[in-house]
C-alpha cells in the first residue's frame, strides 16, 4: 500500500513518491542551542523520529538531517550574560540536547550539521544569489534577499505579497530596499563573533543556513522537509524561496509540519515563559507517558499540555508497562510467535493507520487494545495468544513508534513518588490551615530523607537529592 502525507505546500494529502526509489531524504529543522529544550521543542523531534522509524519499517532507506543552529542573537546574548564565548553556550546546550533526546529514546539523525561549520558554503551561496539578481548588499555590509524578485514567494505559506506589504511593520533598518526583504548576511556588531566575507565581517542570517546545509547533504531537491508549523512563515517560506532562486530547481517535494503545544491558551514558548522542560516532564511523568502525550493527537493538530492531561498519559503508560511486566515475570524468555491470520490482520490495521498521514492516535489505540487482550490471555492461561500480543506490542508497534523500549520493568521509585505526592498533599492542607509549623516539620523530615521541596508560584516542586557515597 502507498503512504500518504499532507503536503503543507498544496494543503492536500498526497502519495509519497520519492526521487530515488526506496530512499527517503529528509530534513528536520533542529533547535537553536541557547537553552534546554522544552516539550514544544520535543514534539517535532519525537514525531519525525517515529515517522522515520515507520518509513524504515516499510522498507525505505532514510537519510535524515537535523541541524543545530549554533550562532544566533539569543546564543550571543546568553554568552554575553555568562561572560563566555558563544561556542561555549552552543556546545553546552548541544550536549544537554543529547541528554534529553536520549531520555526520550530519540535516535540520532544521519547528519547533525552546525551552522558554523558551513559558513564558507553559505558565503558562496549568498554570492551566487547576488550575481543572479536575487540579493543585494547595503552600505553597512548586510546582504538581503529581494522578496519581490522571486515570483513564487508565498506559495508555501499561502501568503500574498500585497497582504504582507499592507501589514508590514516599520523597520528600524532603513537600508533595506523593501520591508519584506530578509537578511542573508548580517554585518558584525561590536562584541559579536564574525567571519570574513566579500561584504565585510559578519555572520549568516537564520534562513540561509538551512538551505545550504540541506542542499549540501541531501542535494538541490530532496523528498521531505519537516518542522513545527510556527516555522512555515517566515523561516520555511524564506528558505524555500532562496533555495529555488539559487538552484532554479524545486527545493523539497513535500513539507510536513506538526501542530503546536498549547498551555493556558498560548503556544508554548520561552519568550512567554510558559515552558515545561523535557527533563522535568520525563522525571515527573516518565518517558513513555511523555511520548504517548506527543503522539496521542494527530501530528498536525495542536495539543494541550497540562498536569491533568500528563497524569492521564502517565496512568495509561503504566497500565501497559505493568501488563508487559507481568508477562515478562511469567515468561522471562519470550520467543517469536508463529505468524497467523490474527497477527497479520492486526499488523495490517496498524500499518494502514500510519500510511494514512501518519495517524498515530489510531495506531496507539491498537496498542491499548492489545494490552487488554494480553492481560485477558494471561488470566485464561492462553500462553500462545499472550505471546502474540506481547510480540506485537513490544517488538513491532512499540519499536515503530519508539514506545516501551529499553526494558519494561516498572521503576522501583514509582511507589516512592506516590508516597511523596501523598505526603505533600497533607503538607498542603496544613499550609492552607496556616499551620506552618506542622508544614515545616514535614518539609524538614523529607529533607532528612534526601527529598528537597520548594514552594513556587506554580505549586510545590520536589526532587530526590543524590546521596554521596
Amino acid at each position: 500500500m502507498a503512504i500518504y502525507i499532507t503536503n503543507t505546500e498544496t494543503g492536500k494529502k498526497e502519495e509519497l513518491k520519492t526521487i530515488e526509489p526506496g530512499v527517503v531524504k529528509m530534513y528536520v529543522c533542529g533547535p537553536t542551542v541557547y537553552n534546554y529544550i522544552h516539550i514544544g521543542n520535543a514534539r517535532p523531534a519525537v514525531v519525525f523520529d517515529a515517522f522515520r522509524r515507520f518509513l524504515e519499517y516499510r522498507g525505505y532507506k532514510v537519510i535524515m538531517v537535523q541541524n543545530f543552529t549554533d550562532i544566533d542573537d539569543k546564543i550571543i546574548n546568553e554568552a554575553n550574560e555568562w561572560g563566555v564565548d558563544f561556542k561555549d553556550v552552543a556546545d553546552t546546550f548541544i550536549a544537554e540536547y543529547w541528554k534529553d533526546a536520549q531520555s526520550l529514546g530519540i535516535r540520532a539523525a544521519n547528519f547533525h550539521p552546525r551552522t558554523t561549520d558551513y559558513v564558507n558554503e553559505i558565503v558562496d551561496a549568498v554570492e551566487k544569489l547576488i550575481s543572479k539578481g536575487y540579493a543585494y548588499t547595503v552600505e553597512n555590509g548586510d546582504v538581503y534577499f529581494s522578496v519581490k524578485k522571486f515570483e513564487r514567494y508565498g506559495k508555501l505559506s499561502g501568503k500574498k505579497i500585497e497582504d504582507l506589504i499592507s501589514g508590514a511593520r516599520v523597520e528600524v533598518n532603513t537600508l533595506k530596499k523593501d520591508p519584506l526583504d530578509f537578511a542573508l548576511w548580517k554585518a558584525v556588531k561590536p562584541g559579536e563573533p564574525s567571519w570574513d566575507s566579500p561584504w565585510g565581517c559578519g555572520r549568516p542570517g537564520w534562513h540561509i543556513e538551512c538551505s545550504v546545509m540541506s542542499q549540501k547533504l541531501l542535494g538541490d531537491t530532496f523528498d521531505i522537509h519537516a518542522g513545527g508549523e510556527d516555522l512555515i512563515f517566515p523561516h520555511h517560506e524564506d528558505e524555500k524561496s532562496q533555495s529555488e532562486a539559487l538552484t532554479g530547481k524545486p527545493f523539497a517535494r513535500y513539507w510536513m509540519h506538526n501542530g503546536m503545544i498549547i498551555t493556558r491558551g498560548d503556544k508554548m514558548s520561552k519568550s512567554i515563559g510558559n515552558v515545561f522542560l523535557v527533563r522535568e516532564a520525563v522525571k515527573r511523568y516518565g518517558k513513555d507517558a511523555v511520548k504517548l502525550f506527543l503522539l496521542s493527537k494527530h501530528y498536525r493538530t495542536p495539543i494541550e499540555f497540562s498536569d491533568e492531561i500528563m497524569m492521564e498519559n502517565k496512568k495509561a503508560a503504566l497500565k501497559v508497562l505493568k501488563t508487559l511486566n507481568r508477562f515478562e515475570e511469567k515468561y522471562p524468555y519470550p520467543k517469536v510467535p508463529k505468524r497467523d491470520e490474527y497477527m497479520n490482520d492486526i499488523e495490517q490495521r496498524f500499518v494502514e493507520a500510519l500510511e494514512d498521514d501518519f495517524n498515530t492516535p489510531k495506531a496507539i489505540a491498537l496498542i491499548f487494545d492489545l494490552s487488554k487482550e494480553l492481560n485477558k490471555a494471561m488470566d485464561e492461561g492462553k500462553d500462545d495468544e499472550a505471546l502474540k500480543r506481547y510480540h506485537l506490542i513490544t517488538r513491532v508497534f512499540g519499536s515503530v513508534l519508539g514506545l516501551f523500549e529499553g526494558g519494561v520493568k516498572i521503576s522501583e521509585s514509582e511507589n516512592t513518588n506516590k508516597v511523596i505526592e501523598e505526603i505533600l498533599k497533607v503538607r498542603q492542607e496544613f499550609r492552607k490551615a496556616k499551620n506552618f509549623e506542622a508544614a515545616d516539620k514535614i518539609r524538614d523530615a523529607l529533607l532528612n530523607s534526601n527529598v528537597k521541596i520548594l514552594d513556587t508560584p506554580d505549586g510545590t516542586k520536589w526532587e530526590i537529592l543524590e546521596v554521596e557515597e
